[in-house]
């Protein structure tokens, strides 16, 4: 399980940062995660291997479609996660890191569950009729 939270955590780190517009290298994911390069570099090799991202002969690195969806999924659980936990009165750097936590080890099942619970709330701040 830590691998797979460890490759979800690349795969995050990688979108956040695409979000900059700017190419993406292992420099710039390290430097995020303050982690070192070699373990980045190795990190990158094997996310590579099992077809998650794609690193061109500028060593730009780029998700894949399947490495995008892994992504996208843990950064909306992690958003959704870290401002429930702000709006429950939790400070915001630990919502972040418990949300971060969280992301990987919830089952879809709870995820699912606590994502209808949020928006049948919302709904019912505007008098909507709830979802079932």
């Amino acid at each position: 399980m830590k691998s797979h939270e460890s490759a979800e955590n690349y795969l995050e780190t990688i979108l956040m940062l695409s979000h900059s517009g700017q190419p993406i290298r292992s420099v710039d994911i390290a430097k995020e995660l303050n982690y070192s390069r070699p373990s980045v570099s190795i990190a990158m090799k094997n996310l590579r291997a099992d077809g998650y991202i794609t690193i061109d002969e500028s060593s730009y690195i780029k998700l894949t479609e399947s490495g995008r969806e892994i992504a996208q999924r843990m950064y909306d659980r992690h958003m959704l996660i870290s401002d429930w936990l702000i709006f429950l009165g939790v400070d915001r750097e630990t919502a972040v890191n418990d949300a971060c936590r969280m992301e990987h080890t919830m089952s879809e099942q709870s995820f699912t569950a606590i994502q209808k619970h949020i928006e049948n709330w919302k709904r019912s701040i505007y008098n909507q009729k709830p979802e079932k």
